[in-house]
């Protein structure tokens, strides 16, 4: 018993000395994590350096952990700052981060499905925080980002308030699925669609950006992942890259209200150059002599500017932020009322936001992220009709207006021509063409922290979109015998999409030299899409709206239709691992594992890997004592995506119904699988001076086979069209570069100018035979198409035939043969050759901000290279053949070589320009006022003017054109065809916080 009692006492001794060792050698560290305004920053990082302490700050920014004695300096990080090291100097510590400036080599950034600091990313990706967003009217989040960095390509297609972009990260990798990238919503994975209905006959058909649901101004950030290795994890709909846009949250602290306001103007940048008056009717003498008399009415007018006009723009936002221990939240609303510069046209867009993060339990493991974003949009729409033949939309009409006969008689009444030949202002009166669209994004996600390395997450998200759309048209007024025969239509669509998602992420130090942090999943999608359409004819103009009372039309009249998208369904499995050695060696490994309804019973499921390994050379001892580089870091990756943006039940027989009638118009193919691109990316990242000079090169090849198409099946199969995977490639390869600098840095003075460059280069190899697209329309041009998908071409390359100019003698064109000989016996329709291409070689970015005291400039500049446009506009509108009724091309007058009149115009190069511009996209100057009394906090004022000047040759409208020219679902490219004209505009505007 009293050995059993020494024994019991030994140990107790033997346990408090333990301990009073371990307490010796360990202290207790407490402190807070404050932003640039004092404010508490909560889930900051704390970690002491070269060691395995760390925790993270509460709702109150504050912070208690116990770490070693000997431990000399902490490393603190928050999503969007730069990263602070700070010498442990007593137990309490306050420690204040500065936001990063976006390019920030120690930024913390998102990821797929995560974060990580920007030091320690082994993939391909850029951000860009809201700071550096483009400035002016911005309808949609694609255009904050135009220009900003290398590889992502974005065009404005049209210069209608809300209309669609074209969006590209590192070139055209597919023939026939999408090429847009993958847009992601704090964790939300977005369709792409958008809920705009189509219209129907000579209305607009511009489909609208899907995107200009969100409000720019709930935007914190954009992080674009642009190789294999970076966007793996989403697998089969990371092949174009992958966006994800973060949206601003709430702080803790006392509510506080911020508000923004602008207004301003629009014009026309530059009016196209026809002939006025004076030069028109010199133009009659000179080609038309004998018309004169009957072509000339005396007037002197200009149509163009008739169906323009100065645009007023309203933009109005709000919100309110804050919070307590229990959670953050943060409310915004916004109001947009853009007028486009054609009459008629309009977008107006109601916005609302509201999301928050609570925190439960007493130990505050159990967490609630939530967000609801709703939107309605009101469009106005012009008719301004790509798909039109030779009769033209308000445009063409205004362009090829005889500018010698008035639009209006004396009695103030619109001119009346022909049914041919239309008053442009009577075709803005004939279509009525309105459309209401909702969006609603609900995203709900508990986590929990198992322990203080392991997190269980769960997200649920719900979209919902609603497109309405009305139409009638006056047909009277353009032809009076059909004044008993107008129309309208009524035009719906409703898109559900869903997704669950649960997520496991660990993240450890295991000891001073190793940290790893891994996540695992299984993601659930679901999309689900409808329309319908109905049309009647017949009506006569009683002062009502006819798409009110279809129900007056002649049964002979009605048309209606209806569709419902086959199950679209994606289930993955995906798992990421990333690991680091002192700091200096990094290993990313990702593999996703995507079941789609898309494809064949043989091929639904499909893997996508991903490896790629970084170096932080100036970590290294031999570049440390140097003190050249404050980051030297070399990025190598490889991997895997897939793409399976085509339509569902591709795989399957599909009926379509009719009047009464059913028919097959889809084939199965239970073989049908993944086009899949294959990505090797090498790049640097640098920084040197105290990274006053910061930048990074990339070199990627990305290869895509398997490419997905719908082809005609052959004869004597049965007639109808199959989708197939191809032979062949296609590649595209290039350099990217950015670099940053801070030339001037001092109490009064900043300058940091920064530029981007993407070279490119993509090519077709392995298909069989060709593929033909790019569809060239107007008078003339019926079924005639420009672009071709050919081996040892790139994409789209042009093919047309090859003019050589006017023949002295005749008036006529000359072209090339086949044989090499020059003439106008030479047939257009039959001599054909590849003739450059669309796709830029070349993507250029320059931004600079400039300030003084209290004043700012900042200047943002896009270009592109290489490439050529086909303006479809001069060669089906503008054109000889007009004389003597309609208006003709400035450049077509031209009296060094005679033209004929009956010359006609055939799809060739002379309507291939070169598109190389460089545009200044915004320019703002704004003044920081301050604080003002006691009420007004942070006021500042700002002038933006956007899209003021472009440095270009090309002779159309805008070289930031892409008119849709797609061919059986082969889209287009480099087509401009009587589009929406772009806007300059002029804003004034105003922030401050209450």
């Amino acid at each position: 018993m009293k050995n059993k009692l020494l024994a019991q006492c030994v140990m107790t001794l033997t346990f408090l000395l333990v301990s009073f060792i371990v307490v010796a050698q360990t202290k207790v560290l407490k402190g807070k994590v404050v932003d640039e305004t004092q404010g508490p920053l909560a889930g900051a990082t704390i970690k002491v350096k070269g060691g395995t302490a760390a925790t993270t700050t509460d709702t109150e920014g504050s912070f208690t952990f116990t770490i070693p004695s000997e431990a000399k300096t902490l490393e603190v990080s928050f999503i969007g700052y730069t990263l602070k090291e700070v010498p442990i100097v007593g137990n309490d510590i306050t420690v204040a981060l500065e936001p990063s400036a976006g390019q920030g080599l120690d930024e913390v950034v998102v990821i797929g499905y995560g974060t990580a600091r920007k030091k320690d990313l082994t993939g391909s990706m850029v951000t860009i925080g809201a700071k550096n967003f483009n400035k002016g009217i911005m309808t949609s989040p694609d255009q904050l980002i135009q220009g900003k960095t290398p590889g992502v390509m974005v065009i404005n297609n049209t210069g209608q308030p809300g209309g669609s972009t074209t969006v590209r990260i590192r070139g055209n990798s597919s023939i026939r699925a999408s090429n847009n990238p993958l847009f992601v919503l704090d964790g939300v994975p977005m369709s792409g669609n958008s809920p705009l209905p189509e219209g129907r006959g000579g209305f607009s058909s511009d489909r609208g950006n899907p995107l200009t649901y969100l409000n720019p101004g709930d935007i914190a950030s954009m992080d674009i992942l642009k190789d294999a290795s970076a966007t793996a994890i989403y697998g089969s709909r990371g092949a174009n890259g992958v966006v994800i846009i973060s949206t601003k949250r709430g702080k803790v602290g006392q509510p506080e209200v911020s508000v923004g306001a602008s207004a301003g103007v629009s014009t026309m940048r530059e009016y196209p150059d026809v002939l006025d008056a004076a030069r028109f009717r010199e133009a009659l003498k000179y080609y038309t002599p004998s018309e004169v008399a009957n072509a000339d009415f005396g007037g002197n007018e200009d149509a163009f500017k008739a169906i323009t006009r100065k645009a007023i723009t309203q933009n109005y936002y709000a919100d309110v932020a804050g919070g307590t221990e229990y959670g953050k939240y943060r409310l915004s609303g916004g109001y947009l009322n853009q007028n486009g510069i054609i009459r008629g046209s309009q977008l107006k867009k109601y916005t609302a936001n509201f999301n928050g993060n609570f925190r439960f339990l007493e130990n505050k493991r159990l967490g609630l992220d939530f967000a609801v974003f709703l939107t309605q949009m009101d469009n106005k729409y012009a008719p301004i009709n790509a798909m039109v033949g030779s009769e033209g939309n308000v445009i063409s009409q205004a362009l090829q207006w005889n500018p010698t006969r008035p639009l209006r008689d004396d009695q103030g009444n619109l001119t009346f021509v022909s049914s041919t030949t239309r008053n442009p202002l009577t075709s803005i009166d004939a279509f009525k063409d309105l459309a209401t669209t909702n969006t609603m994004v609900i995203n709900l996600a508990p986590y929990y922290k198992i322990t203080d390395d392991l997190e269980y997450r769960f997200i649920y998200s719900a979209m919902r979109q609603t497109g309405n759309r009305e139409g009638m048209y006056r047909a009277g007024l353009i032809d009076p015998s059909a004044v008993n025969n107008e129309q309208a239509f009524i035009s719906n669509n409703g898109e559900t999409n869903l997704q669950m998602t649960h997520m496991l992420s660990y993240n450890k130090q295991i000891n001073s030299d190793w940290s790893v942090n891994a996540v695992a999943g299984y993601e659930y999608l679901d999309y689900n899409y409808n329309n319908n359409i109905s049309f009647g004819g017949g009506f006569r103009y009683m002062g009502l709206d006819y798409f009110d009372y279809l129900q007056y039309t002649p049964v002979s009249t009605r048309e209606i239709s209806s569709y419902r998208s086959p199950t679209n369904q994606l289930q993955s499995l995906f798992l990421r691992g990333g690991f680091n050695y002192l700091d200096r060696y990094l290993l990313t490994a990702t593999v996703r594992r995507d079941g789609s309804t898309k494809f064949g019973s043989n091929n639904k499921y499909a893997m996508f890997p991903s490896l790629a390994v970084a170096w932080n050379v100036n970590q290294e001892e031999f570049l440390k004592s140097t003190g050249i580089f404050d980051q030297l870091k070399v990025r190598v990756g490889w991997g895997k995506t897939g793409n399976q943006e085509f339509p569902s039940g591709a795989s399957l027989n599909r009926l379509v119904f009719g009047n009464q009638s059913v028919s097959q118009a889809n084939y199965g193919n239970p073989d049908l699988k993944w086009e899949t691109s294959t990505t090797i990316n090498a790049g640097i990242d640098f920084g040197i001076w105290g990274n006053r000079l910061y930048g990074s090169i990339d070199y990627f090849n990305k290869k895509t086979t398997d490419a997905l198409f719908e082809q005609t099946l052959a004869q004597p199969a049965p007639a109808g069209r199959i989708w197939v995977n191809l032979d062949g490639e296609i590649v595209n390869k290039g350099v990217e570069v950015a670099l940053t600098g801070t030339i001037i840095k001092n109490d009064n003075w900043t300058w940091d100018l920064t530029g981007n460059a993407t070279f490119l280069k993509n090519s077709v190899s392995g298909l069989v035979g060709y593929y033909e697209t790019g569809a060239l329309r107007g008078q003339g041009f019926s079924g005639v198409l420009g672009q071709r998908m050919v081996n040892g071409q790139p994409l789209n390359v042009w093919y047309l035939a090859d003019y050589q100019g006017i023949d002295p003698q005749t008036g006529m064109s000359m072209y090339r043969g086949q044989d090499g000989s020059i003439s106008t016996a030479n047939d257009p329709a039959i001599n054909k050759f590849y003739m450059h291409s669309p796709n830029p070689t070349t993507l250029l970015g320059i931004s600079t901000n400039v300030s003084y005291k209290q004043f700012s400039l900042a200047a943002n500049m896009n270009g592109a290279f290489g490439h050529y446009l086909f303006n479809n506009t001069a060669a089906t509108t503008l054109g000889l053949s007009n004389l003597s009724s309609r208006n003709i091309g400035s450049a077509f007058f031209n009296t060094a070589v005679k033209e004929s009149t009956s010359n006609s115009a055939a799809p060739s190069t002379r309507f291939l320009e070169k598109g190389d511009y460089l545009k200044m996209a915004n320019l703002t100057l704004s003044y920081r006022v301050g604080n003002v009394g006691r009420t007004l906090k942070n006021l500042n004022v700002s002038l933006t003017g956007q899209n003021l000047f472009i440095i270009t040759k090309y002779t159309g409208f805008d070289p930031e054109v892409n008119t849709d020219g797609a061919t059986n679902g082969i889209p287009s490219l480099g087509i401009e065809y009587l589009p929406y004209p772009p806007a300059r505009n002029i804003l004034l505007g105003v922030n401050f916080s209450l």
